[in-house]
């Protein structure tokens, strides 16, 4: 199965004031991005579907989300958001057992000021809830925060984890080496896996190159291996950059040289494995 394991959608018509992070320098991004927009991208990729991921920060992104996985089979799982500071976290949550199609949740770690948010008292205890729940959490993160991901990380070894664009290190190289440090120590944790998506909106959008990704990739390679590494889109926002298919291609391509199973699980065997698609 070949699934992008990073997308989202939105209604922005009806609910612009949701989307505080999407400022006039996005202005491509402030429109209406929905299943039927992207089902013709899927199947032009050979992709048999998708995880949508949370793009506002309120409650109502879970059952928006969750609605639109209902009625559209190309979407497989849902990241959906609940606060997992506040005290009833639980509460929250528990309306949504009965829902497989949601597979986990996901809070913007990285718009935090607070570089250490990840292992804070707060949002450690929520993130703690979601084991009993079978629920598995997204980190959403840039260099800065890792090491505040890994405190979080080794105070929760049961609990699943993704990573979610390879934690959007700055591609002019002004922090690999902390970046780089960072990954390593991380997929030392069994319980955590990588998202190779998100590259080139880190990049000079007019004038990035393919190549200029590879030493990135190269190293969540190694440092993950293939049956932890997934491909995704992180469409429509990767199109401030480039299309739906180049940016998958950027991650395609350099996979080429790999072994057909390795390959097969990058583009999707591990995403099904981690969120339980069949």
């Amino acid at each position: 199965m070949r699934l992008d394991a990073h997308q989202h959608f939105w209604n922005y018509t009806e609910n612009a004031d949701d989307f505080v992070w999407m400022t006039d320098d996005l202005g491509v991004l402030q429109q209406n991005f929905l299943p039927a927009d992207l089902a013709p991208l899927l199947a032009a990729a050979n992709m048999d579907g998708c995880i949508a991921v949370q793009a506002r920060e309120v409650q109502a992104e879970t059952d928006y989300l969750l609605d639109l996985a209902a009625s559209n089979p190309v979407i497989k799982g849902v990241v959906g958001w609940v606060d997992l500071c506040a005290p009833d976290v639980e509460a929250h949550i528990e309306p949504y057992t009965d829902t497989p199609a949601l597979k986990g949740f996901r809070m913007l770690i990285h718009d935090r000021e607070d570089a250490d948010f990840a292992d804070s008292a707060e949002h450690a205890r929520g993130v703690a809830s979601l084991a009993k729940f079978g629920l598995s959490y997204d980190l959403l993160l840039r260099t800065i925060h890792l090491p505040s991901a890994i405190r979080l990380v080794d105070s929760l070894p049961d609990q699943p984890f993704v990573v979610d664009h390879i934690a959007k290190p700055k591609m002019d190289g002004s922090d690999w080496k902390a970046w780089q440090f960072g990954m390593q120590e991380i997929a030392k944790r069994p319980n955590v896996l990588c998202k190779l998506s998100g590259l080139v909106t880190e990049a000079d959008w007019s004038a990035w190159q393919a190549a200029s990704f590879t030493p990135y990739l190269d190293t969540v390679l190694e440092a993950f291996g293939p049956e932890r590494l997934m491909i995704g889109s992180d469409w429509p926002v990767c199109t401030l950059a480039a299309d739906y298919q180049t940016t998958l291609d950027i991650v395609s391509t350099w996979a080429g040289r790999l072994s057909a199973t390795e390959q097969a699980a990058i583009m999707g065997g591990t995403c099904a494995k981690f969120y339980s698609v069949s």
